[in-house]
């Protein structure tokens, strides 16, 4: 069955219902439930219902859509807990996920107990005195965690959560400065878990054009880096916002209101995060610590233990997922560099994460334990505390995988629908022929890169996932733009419009889910920096939204016109800087 428009009431009425009642968890169980209920087969007969034509007909019609809508919602309850909530939860990956939380949780909960994250703060004080030197500490560790989305979003925010509340940024500040660094970062990455999927679906969309020679999917990767433009930006964002200090829109009261806190106000680990009023025994209150010596590396050793024994198990998987098609010989052929590449690229980032973050919770209490500064019941209680914290933001992170999977190819196809409307330049029947006429002229190569980068950013918003996100519409997006450049006498694989236009793909599918409630590295920023979910969302959303527009005008629709992309780099710059200087207030 083709569900059309219907495809997106689930993601929608989650997200509106998330951002209009604050209630994250109920509202996206009802887009879950109402996912079920329209795949349910007792939905399918009213799709084929014949129109009514007559007032009979109609009552007739909406008695029967009444009576199908009642049947199919009581049917879906089964299926709504079975083949939703209960698949999202035994599917293997994110089975590794979440135990892999949940020991980065209980990791941590070990190394604040112990005193080693309040000593890893107090040796980095001195480089970041001020929030503007604690933001900009934040930015360039989120740079360095390259090699992973989740492993940055986890490892930078419990590491930096209390130098920002002894500087006085708040968790707001905090998750966007941690989630704006993910991604991004990881995307860009050539040696991440990111990099071979981008690449996988850059080599698929050009293998269904039949060219001879394929290009290169690693070639066109790295000339699509200069044409993403949001991600550039959003990464520049952040030191500018640093060092002019000015905020805007909500990030700016929730700063001025962190500012205007007293000390013992600070908020401690767990509150904000969906635990109210919990302060468990990593918490920063000094009573938890009283007694303990505070030594830094019982911090720094075992985040790197965590970090050795992920790119370590990343290299293993890599190295025998390409070694079944390639010898080695063959692969160090390619060159030291694209040969590193392809084994980050193609190793098992779930089972690296799960067994790093594993390696680094055994490092933490054998630390603690040879130098008898907690007992093993401390351990295991500051293990189990750091462990508990986590569990709201799972609970969101399991319902958001659910809705995702009721909206992908097997099921509603949300993506599918929205990327069939640049796959099919035919304006609808019933538009006045004066629409349709604008809208065949929009349908042009030099406007491609910006309509792409919108539609990738609607379909990541919707479906909450970027990978997704680019799998759906990386193949669309390169055999429609490729033959309307054909069209036109210029088919080049290498065109700076087609190129320019796979960036967009890229990059759309990065701030649509940077936006959206219902992504898993929104909710993971949102918990490991401590701040409530829609807190997170609602004063994040304003930058992305900023950075968006910027790269829309200074981006996507200038290098459709032609413009030198020599020029368009440094006026987005100074487009940002100057938005900051009008609308941005100092805190």
């Amino acid at each position: 069955m083709t569900y059309g428009w219907l495809s997106l009431l689930p993601p929608l009425v989650a997200i509106g219902l998330a951002i209009a009642t604050r209630r994250v968890v109920l509202s996206l169980a009802l887009g879950v439930f109402m996912g079920a209920v329209l795949l349910d087969p007792h939905w399918q007969p009213l799709a084929s219902y014949p129109a009514p034509t007559t007032w009979a007909e109609r009552m007739q019609f909406a008695a029967s859509g009444a009576s199908t809508a009642v049947v199919a919602s009581v049917s879906a309850v089964p299926a709504f807990f079975e083949h939703h909530l209960w698949a999202s939860l035994s599917d293997a990956d994110h089975l590794r996920v979440f135990c892999f939380t949940l020991l980065m949780g209980a990791m941590i909960g070990v190394i604040h107990r112990s005193g080693g994250m309040h000593a890893a703060v107090a040796g980095l004080a001195p480089l970041a005195r001020s929030r503007r030197g604690g933001q900009l500490m934040t930015w360039t560790l989120g740079l360095l965690v390259f090699i992973d989305d989740y492993a940055n979003s986890l490892l930078l925010g419990n590491t930096m959560r209390p130098l920002a509340d002894r500087l006085k940024i708040s968790r707001e500040k905090l998750a966007y400065l941690v989630d704006s660094t993910a991604a991004p970062v990881s995307g860009l990455a050539l040696v991440s878990t990111w990099v071979a999927g981008e690449i996988g679906y850059i080599e698929a969309g050009f293998q269904d054009l039949g060219l001879d020679p394929t290009p290169s999917g690693f070639a066109i990767f790295i000339d699509t880096i200069p044409y993403r433009f949001y991600v550039l930006w959003a990464l520049l964002l952040i030191p500018m916002i640093a060092i002019l200090g000015r905020d805007f829109g909500p990030m700016l009261r929730a700063e001025r209101r962190r500012v205007r806190e007293n000390d013992e106000e600070e908020p401690a680990i767990g509150e904000r995060a969906g635990v109210p009023g919990e302060t468990a025994a990593t918490s920063d209150d000094p009573a938890a610590l009283a007694g303990v010596p505070q030594r830094w590396y019982n911090a720094a050793g075992p985040i790197a233990v965590a970090l050795l024994a992920t790119l370590l198990l990343l290299a293993v998987t890599g190295y025998q997922a390409i070694s079944a098609e390639s010898t080695g010989e063959e692969i160090w052929q390619r060159g030291a560099w694209r040969g590193a590449v392809e084994i980050v690229g193609q190793a098992n980032s779930y089972v690296a994460l799960l067994y790093g973050a594993l390696a680094g919770l055994v490092a933490a209490a054998v630390m603690v334990r040879a130098q008898r500064i907690m007992s093993p019941g401390q351990v295991r209680k500051a293990a189990f505390d750091g462990a508990r914290l986590v569990l709201p933001a799972l609970t969101i992170l399991w319902l958001a995988w659910a809705l995702s999977e009721t909206t992908d190819s097997q099921h509603l196809g949300t993506g599918q629908y929205l990327g069939s409307l640049i796959s099919d330049p035919r304006p609808p029947e019933w538009l006045p022929a004066w629409i349709a006429a604008g809208i065949h002229q929009l349908l042009s190569p030099r406007w491609m890169p910006t309509i792409v980068f919108v539609l990738s950013s609607v379909v990541a918003f919707s479906t909450g996932t970027s990978w997704g996100t680019m799998g759906i519409l990386m193949p669309i997006v390169v055999s429609t733009t490729y033959q309307m450049l054909a069209g036109e006498g210029d088919a080049d694989p290498t065109h700076p419009l087609l190129i320019a236009t796979i960036g967009s793909v890229l990059a759309g599918a990065i701030f649509g889910d940077h936006c959206s409630p219902i992504s898993d590295t929104t909710v993971l920023s949102a918990q490991a920096s401590g701040c409530d979910h829609m807190a997170h969302v609602r004063t994040q959303m304003p930058y992305a939204l900023f950075v968006a527009a910027v790269s829309i005008l200074c981006g996507t629709l200038p290098v459709g016109l032609g413009w030198p992309l020599w020029l368009m780099l440094p006026l987005g710059v100074v487009a940002m800087a100057g938005g900051l200087l009008v609308w941005g207030r100092r805190v």
